[in-house]
């Protein structure tokens, strides 16, 4: 499934019905005054959550989404059917804004929260609402409410315990297919992943969280550049990075300390609040080193002022460390954080 994470739609509630003009004409009933019923409601348009969709690619080719209109009163006193709602479901962790004001309506960042962003227009009175003792033959009525339209533009962060960070080619989607049993692409080539992977981690004690492999950054990521902010949002609601690092990269390529200080700019110039997440950072490609402790490791976190625990994606040694010291993390850093805590949209 192509992975899409923004859309933009239109979005037009149920006109409310009109308002009856009638009277009673029944046999033996002289003078049966008014009988016009109430139109109906026009029906809303409505936002939900929905767990079990992954992208927006339900909007790629559906950019209008519409609401019943409500049925005009009747005679005898009988109001006109109420329109039917219009659901529109979203994946969770969905954003909706305004387009043209740019303001958040909502973020649906649990499963099956729901908005309401085009009410329904108003069922019109019929003539029988205006009869009095000095009026009791009225021919007024109410005409229905229109409905509301409006352009939405819908944002999608994904919601990860964990947001697995990195140069290209560090081995990210590696360390994802070794602690879950996501099947992300893996070549050896730089940009191997274009779009964010998910994958779930179960480790023993029924314990269980949520990382996100997101697609390699480099420098001037939080200008557009190579794949660019579009996948920085991804790990805006995660509560814990992991910094996964190359510590023997190819000649020509930045060395570990220089990966590691390029990501952590994109980070804070891209959001000071996501650099100051928990982080932990990761050296991979152990198994090109003759035992668990390389001096490179030691230079490496000397150099940073860190502490770094090494790993081998590809061997799996250390990876079983890391997926617990992730969990403590977690444990550590409480409950996920609301959007008033942790987006600034």
């Amino acid at each position: 499934m192509k992975f899409i994470d923004e859309a933009i739609i239109c979005v037009r509630s149920g006109k409310g019905g009109d308002g009856c003009v009638s009277f009673r004409r029944e046999k033996y009933v002289p003078k049966g005054g008014p009988d016009g019923g109430d139109g109906g409601d026009g029906g809303s348009v409505i936002i939900v959550a929905d767990g079990n969709m992954a992208t927006l690619v339900d909007f790629t080719g559906h950019h209008h989404w519409t609401a019943e209109n409500g049925r005009p009163g009747e005679g005898a006193n009988r109001s006109g059917k109420k329109g039917l709602d219009e659901i529109v479901r979203v994946p969770t962790g969905t954003l909706v804004f305004d387009r043209d004001s740019g303001a958040l309506l909502r973020d649906l960042n649990l499963d099956c929260d729901e908005v309401c962003v085009a009410r329904g227009g108003r069922g019109g009175r019929g003539n029988t609402r205006f009869a009095t003792a000095t009026h009791q033959t009225p021919r007024e009525f109410d005409p229905g409410e229109p409905g509301e339209e409006r352009w939405l533009r819908l944002e999608l962060k994904l919601i990860a315990d964990v947001g697995v960070v990195g140069l290209p080619n560090a081995g990210k989607s590696t360390f994802l297919s070794r602690v879950s049993r996501a099947k992300p692409k893996i070549a050896n080539y730089p940009f191997t992943t274009l779009v964010p992977n998910l994958g779930i981690v179960d480790l023993p004690g029924f314990r269980r969280y949520v990382v996100a492999d997101v697609p390699g950054l480099i420098e001037g990521a939080h200008e557009g550049a190579g794949l660019g902010d579009q996948f920085l949002r991804h790990v805006e609601r995660t509560r814990v990075l992991m910094h996964l690092v190359d510590l023997y990269p190819m000649e020509g390529s930045p060395t570990p300390e220089e990966a590691y200080r390029t990501i952590r700019r994109e980070l804070e110039q891209y959001s000071p609040k996501l650099a100051s997440k928990p982080e932990i950072v990761v050296a991979n490609k152990l198994d090109l080193a003759g035992n668990d402790n390389p001096p490179e490791l030691a230079a490496f976190g000397e150099a940073i002022g860190a502490r770094v625990v090494g790993i081998s994606a590809v061997s799996g040694r250390g990876v079983e460390r890391v997926a617990n010291l992730l969990w403590d993390m977690l444990e550590a850093a409480g409950d996920r954080p609301t959007l008033s805590d942790d987006d600034d949209d």
